[in-house]
């Protein structure tokens, strides 16, 4: 099993930014596929952004292209979301998700951190 905790969430002005981090244990970190989603009030997780163990292959929403970037640090077993120039509609509980191989799908991620809460304010 691999354990994920999320943190470096909090308020900030729109246009602001943040870096959430991921931190991973357990089995082998660096073979494992990292995802990050985010789920508002009365709606359902959405796909953000994902990054293969190699960083080989990086993938993001439409809706936070240019303004995200996925990174991972293996040596650390970390993985990060830097966020730029943050909208209201950014506001969310963000999550961390872990799988064997890179997707985009929430349905296929094994391992789930318990999130952590973004909020911009407008």
């Amino acid at each position: 099993q691999v354990q994920l905790v999320e943190s470096g969430g909090g308020l900030v002005q729109a246009g602001g930014s943040l870096r959430l981090s991921c931190a991973a244990s357990g089995r082998t970190f660096s073979r494992y596929a990292m995802g990050w989603f985010r789920q508002a009030p009365g709606k359902e997780r959405e796909f953000v952004a994902a990054i293969s163990w190699s960083t080989g292959f990086i993938y993001y929403a439409d809706s936070v292209k240019g303004r995200f970037t996925i990174s991972r640090d293996n040596a650390k077993n970390t993985v990060y979301l830097q966020m730029n120039s943050l909208k209201a509609e950014d506001t969310a509980v963000y999550y961390c998700a872990a799988r064997g191989v890179i997707s985009t799908k929430k349905n296929e991620y094994d391992y789930w951190g318990q999130g952590t809460q973004v909020t911009v304010s407008s």
